[in-house]
C-alpha cells in the first residue's frame, strides 16, 4: 500500500492489527517497505513509500497445497509432522505453518480433524470461525468419506468391516474393549499383496485416535513401521498409513467438496518388492 503521509511504521501496522501481531510480523520480517525487509518499529515512512506484508511463498512450505480460498485450505501432509502443538512442540507444526503461510488477511486459522504425527495425507483448515463451530458440532453429518492407503505385514485377501470399541490406557495407547469406550467402524479391502506385505484400501464410519492401526493389528495384520501396535519391519522408514480423500459437505452452500492425494510411490513399490 502506497504511503499518503509521513508517519512511524508501527503506528502504520496499529492500523491494521493489534500491537502484538504487528511486532510479530516485525520480527519474522514479514514487512516490507518499497521491496526491502523492514524490522524497526520506529522506521520512518515517507510519502510514496510502498508497504507490503509478505507471507510464505508456497513453494517454501514442506508440504503441497491442494485447495484454497477464502474459507477453507487443504494441505497434503508429510509423514512425521505434527497436525497441531503439543508439550514439547509448538512452531514446527502443520496448524503453525499454514498459519504463517495465510498471513495477515486470515488471522483465524482452525484445524478440523487431525492426523497422527507419521500419518501423512489430506489435512483441512478453516479460516471461518462459524464454519469450525458448525463441522465440530456437526462432525458426522457433514463428513461424507475419509479413506486412507495402508501397507500392513503380512498376506491378506479380501475385504472386510471391524466393528468394535475402542478405549485409551493412560500411557495413551488405544485398545479394543468390551466395556465403555467408542464405537469404531473400518471397512477395509486389500488391493494388492504378497507374502510379506500388503495393500489395503480403508474407508471409515467413525475417526477414532489410532483407529485404523488398532483394527489392523487385531487382525494380527500392523501397519508396517508402527512398532507401538505391533509392527516388526519398517521397510519404509515411516508409517506407512496415507489418508488419500477427504469428502464432506459444506453446511451452508451444500456443496459437497472432495480432496483427494495420490498413494506414495513407495507404498506400490515396497508390495512389488518381494
Amino acid at each position: 500500500m502506497k504511503i499518503v503521509k509521513e508517519m512511524i511504521l508501527m503506528d502504520y501496522l496499529l492500523q491494521n492489527y493489534n500491537r502484538t501481531k504487528a511486532k510479530n510480523l516485525l520480527k519474522y520480517k514479514e514487512v516490507q517497505v518499497n521491496g526491502k525487509i523492514i524490522t524497526q518499529y520506529d522506521y520512518v515512512l515517507k510519502i510514496g513509500d510502498d508497504v507490503s506484508i509478505s507471507k510464505i511463498a508456497p513453494s517454501l512450505l514442506p508440504f503441497d497445497i491442494i485447495y484454497e480460498d477464502d474459507e477453507i485450505i487443504a494441505i497434503n501432509k508429510p509423514s512425521g509432522l505434527l497436525s497441531e502443538r503439543t508439550a514439547k512442540e509448538s512452531k514446527r507444526t502443520a496448524y503453525m505453518m499454514v498459519k504463517n503461510y495465510v498471513g495477515k488477511k486470515h488471522e483465524q486459522l482452525y484445524l478440523v480433524h487431525r492426523l497422527d504425527q507419521d500419518t501423512s495425507g489430506v489435512l483441512m483448515f478453516v479460516k471461518n470461525k462459524k464454519l469450525y463451530e458448525y463441522l465440530t458440532h456437526h462432525w458426522n453429518d457433514c463428513v461424507t468419506m475419509r479413506s486412507y492407503y495402508g501397507v500392513v505385514e503380512g498376506k491378506m485377501i479380501g475385504r472386510g468391516t471391524i466393528d468394535n470399541y475402542l478405549a485409551e490406557s493412560r500411557g495413551q495407547e488405544v485398545y479394543i474393549t468390551k466395556k465403555g469406550g467408542q464405537r469404531a467402524i473400518t471397512h477395509y479391502e486389500v488391493i494388492a499383496s504378497n507374502k510379506h506385505c500388503s495393500l489395503v484400501h480403508v474407508l471409515l464410519d467413525t475417526g477414532r485416535k489410532n483407529q485404523i492401526r488398532v483394527h489392523m493389528a487385531s487382525l494380527h495384520h500392523p501397519i508396517m513401521g508402527d512398532k507401538k501396535y505391533g509392527a516388526r519391519s519398517n521397510e519404509l522408514k515411516r508409517l506407512a498409513l496415507h489418508a488419500d480423500t477427504f469428502s464432506f459437505i459444506h453446511p451452508f452452500t451444500h456443496q459437497k467438496i472432495t480432496f483427494t492425494t495420490a498413494i506414495p510411490d513407495s507404498f506400490e513399490k515396497v508390495v512389488k518388492k518381494h
